[in-house]
């Protein structure tokens, strides 16, 4: 069918369906007038013209509903089915437009011509069979519904038009755009425009790959996860620990709203358990988080104990368990009886200073019992990092909060009474100083909002009463003592040794030694005389020591069963060679003959502990010149000391022997220079001091002394030595002296007069200004003793020297040369009993 020629043929309407020229297609063929045109296409041997329908659904459609360019088709092959429609291959040749239609009974008949398809533009018609090739075998990858072969027919294809044709008709095209496809004539303008098409059908195939990729992840993702959760589960129920994650969350968050704490901890918490939904438990995040949560929930914060304020059970409580120590009872009972009045009171923070063994760290224990607070103990011996304080960040791996935090969760209640030990033995280097971290906790202004490095939060600590213990005060940083009320516990004295060894520490270890049955009774003096000859110590610890060393002793031979006259043979041998003081018998037999108790007597003491370890300071039994009792304190309670002096013929020199310490030495010439300046006094020649030597001598030797206060004893010592007059035995002093011959105040006097006391003083000499410390001194003491207070060295030695009346001492009366005259004149001496 040549160009422009007008043909007659029988046409076919097609629903939903373009055929185009080089196609072959199978059609079903059901309406009556399409059957008729088959028919009469097949009888007359010609084509059929392949039109479309404009709208499918259109049962008998008029000529107008027809679009009017169609192709031309050859019938291959037909086929009748048994329910009456027609399956026919058909093959598309080229292009026609209809011109009219002829007849319409039976079947459509129309009229129509051919159209020229000629190519104006040959390079670009090749420019673009290339670019539809290439974008055409993009399509084909991303589009897997078109089968390979095409791909290979299409690349063979040269002729721009046939190439159009074949390759349109495996797009995804609407009715509409086929049609607009057919309609173009020009091969290249078709070209052109099905790249155009084949371009934006790329695009959104493209972007249906991506989405399905992305469903496919997220689908294996999530059928992977149910998997091995399943699994997981699986293995959880076989172990028979339904660990339900999801459940324990639940469970915080119930916890955290029930829990009374500060809304900053309660958003903090719920934020993180927030967190912890999000990952998954198996992670190490999840852990840290998860203690994080575990530590906020179980520290006590708003969870107070009851305080009780029965002042009465309260000092029941504090004497049972301690002898003495009034100074700390007092200081409680008067926090007890404020906060019985005033509910809101902040801790106190109370330190208490002395030596080893005077039950520093016990007191804390019953004190916390006495206000029912529970107790807490954090030694600081040693503690050398801040982070031991403070904690560390919790992103650090086994970050842990502050001992602080760490007692206060263990006790579990808001207001425990928490005892920091050896506050005095804190270290620092270069993590940090633990002693700056402790200001804060320690000052009751700034410790209401304490925060902990691993907390991050702010955490109440004002209604904790914190009691530190220390040793010595002088290693103390100074802010650090300032924030502190200092409670000093000197020493026992050997009355309230004796009363602890008797109330507390005898019963208790003839309980631990299992002596209980066995009758043993410790003699009071046997007690004295441990504490006297067995122990030297402020505290008792050693008591303690000595007292169980005794029970071993005594169950060692009740179990070697050594009768009680075996005993008693002993004691006789032992009494005979003098070794033991002649006191009572060594061991006294109950009335009820065998079943004897053991009683220990100072006389057995020797047998059991051997010989007296010490001595402790005991007057000389005669008067002697140059001889003066001084009186000392040391860190384990007072003590006796003998400060000698010797005039020997020489040049003037003045020598001082036994480790003294410089402030010692310092007084030692302070006093020299005194007598040296009173010498006319004394009736001494001008030359007397140039031609003698002068040696101060303090036993013992190899023992350090240090201290201004054995002023006076020194000047009485050389006054003594020089006019060859003794000082009386009984007198005991201290007092530090000035060059003008001033007495002035001096420490520890309670600690001196009691161990004066006990080594059989009559007579005290000290400084007008410690007036105020004889208050402190028990008054069993006071009664034997005669103390005179002095302001001035004059009164000192006419008390101290062994003469008659002063004039034997001041042989010149006044001295115009000198313009000195003796003190004690005209002023009288202060007796206080």
């Amino acid at each position: 069918m040549s160009e422009g020629k007008v043909q007659q043929l029988p046409l076919l309407p097609l629903r939903d369906l373009i055929i185009f020229p080089h196609m072959m297609m199978p059609l079903f063929v059901g309406r009556e007038k399409s059957i008729n045109a088959l028919e009469e296409a097949m009888s007359k041997q010609t084509d059929i013209v392949l039109a479309a329908q404009k709208d499918a659904k259109t049962n008998n459609p008029e000529p107008k509903d027809i679009f009017a360019i169609g192709t031309v088709g050859t019938i291959i092959q037909l086929l009748r089915l048994p329910d009456g429609t027609v399956k026919v291959l058909v093959e598309g040749k080229r292009r026609v437009k209809i011109k009219n239609f002829v007849n319409n009974d039976n079947f459509f008949m129309v009229s129509c011509e051919a159209l020229d398809e000629d190519s104006t533009n040959i390079v670009e018609a090749q420019a673009l069979v290339r670019s539809v090739k290439s974008t055409f075998e993009t399509y084909v990858k991303l589009n897997k519904r078109i089968p390979p072969e095409i791909l290979m027919r299409v690349s063979t294809i040269e002729n721009p038009g046939e190439l159009a044709d074949i390759i349109v008709a495996q797009l995804n095209l609407k009715l509409e755009d086929k049609q607009a496809v057919l309609e173009i004539i020009d091969p290249s303008k078709r070209l052109e425009h099905l790249l155009n098409l084949m371009t934006g059908e790329i695009e959104i195939l493209e972007v249906e790959k991506k989405i399905r990729t992305r469903v496919k992840k997220q689908m294996e993702r999530s059928q992977k996860e149910y998997y091995l959760n399943e699994q997981m589960q699986a293995i959880q129920k076989e172990l028979g620990e339904k660990d339900d994650y999801q459940a324990e969350l639940q469970d915080l968050e119930v916890k955290t709203k029930a829990k009374k704490m500060s809304q900053e901890a309660k958003d903090k918490v719920m934020k993180e358990i927030k967190k912890l939904k999000m990952m998954s438990p198996m992670s190490a995040e999840a852990t840290v988080v998860r203690n994080y949560i575990d530590w906020v929930l179980s520290l006590p914060w708003y969870d107070y104990n009851e305080e009780k304020h029965d002042l009465k059970n309260a000092q029941r409580i504090l004497d049972d368990d301690h002898w003495g120590l009034e100074k700390v009872k007092d200081r409680i009972l008067e926090y007890l009886a404020v906060l019985s009045i005033s509910k809101d009171m902040k801790g106190p923070i109370l330190c208490l200073a002395g030596p080893p063994g005077v039950g520093k760290t016990s007191l804390a224990r019953s004190i916390a019992e006495s206000l029912n607070r529970p107790f807490a103990r954090i030694s600081l011996g040693g503690v050398r990092d801040e982070a031991e304080i403070r904690g560390h960040r919790k992103t650090y791996v086994g970050a842990m909060p502050g001992k602080i935090l760490q007692a206060l969760r263990k006790v579990d209640k808001g207001n425990p009474l928490v005892l920091l030990d050896e506050i005095d033995k804190m270290a620092n280097d270069f993590r940090g100083d633990p002693a700056a971290a402790m200001l804060e906790v320690l000052d009751p202004e700034q410790n209401n909002n304490f925060q902990d490095h691993y907390l991050e939060l702010e955490y109440d600590l004002s209604k904790v009463m914190f009691i530190a213990t220390a040793n010595s005060l002088h290693t103390i940083p100074r802010p650090l003592l300032d924030r502190m009320e200092i409670i000093n516990l000197e020493g026992y004295i050997e009355q309230e040794k004796f009363h602890i060894a008797k109330n507390y520490l005898v019963p208790k270890q003839l309980e631990n030694h299992g002596l209980k049955n066995y009758k043993v009774t410790i003699k009071d003096e046997t007690i004295r005389d441990i504490i006297r000859y067995y122990t030297k110590e402020a505290g008792v610890r050693n008591l303690e020591r000595q007292m169980a060393n005794v029970c071993r002793k005594v169950a060692k031979e009740i179990v070697m069963g050594e009768t009680v006259e075996n005993f008693k043979a002993e004691g006789a041998k032992a009494a005979k060679k003098g070794s033991a003081k002649k006191a009572s018998k060594t061991t006294e037999k109950s009335a009820n003959g065998k079943n004897a108790g053991y009683v220990v007597t100072p006389q057995k003491l020797v047998e059991l502990l051997g010989p007296h370890k010490f001595k402790f300071g005991v007057i000389e039994t005669e008067n002697e010149i140059g001889l003066t009792n001084g009186m000392a304190w040391t860190e384990v309670g007072g003590d006796l000391l003998a400060v000698e002096v010797s005039v020997v013929p020489g040049k003037g020199k003045f020598t001082v022997t036994g480790q003294l310490g410089d402030v010692m030495k310092e007084s030692c010439s302070a006093a020299m220079s005194y007598v040296r300046s009173r010498g006319p006094l004394f009736g001494l020649d001008k030359e007397y001091f140039s031609n003698i030597d002068v040696h101060i001598h303090l036993p013992e030797g190899a023992v350090p002394k240090d201290g201004p206060s054995a002023g006076i004893a020194l000047t009485t010592s050389i006054v003594s030595a020089i006019m060859k007059v003794p000082v009386k035995r009984t007198v005991a002093m201290t007092g530090e002296i000035s060059l003008r011959g001033r007495v002035m105040a001096i420490g520890g006097l309670k600690e001196k007069i009691l161990a004066a006391h006990r080594g059989g003083i009559k007579i005290i000499i000290c400084p007008k200004e410690n007036e105020k410390d004889l208050k402190d001194i028990p008054k069993e003491v006071m009664k034997d003793l005669k103390v005179i207070l002095v302001d001035h060295v004059d009164q000192v030695l006419i008390n101290a020297l062994d003469i008659k009346s002063p004039k034997e001492l001041f042989k010149v009366q006044k001295e115009t040369e000198f313009g000195i005259k003796a003190q004690y004149t005209g002023q009288s001496v202060h007796h206080h009993h």
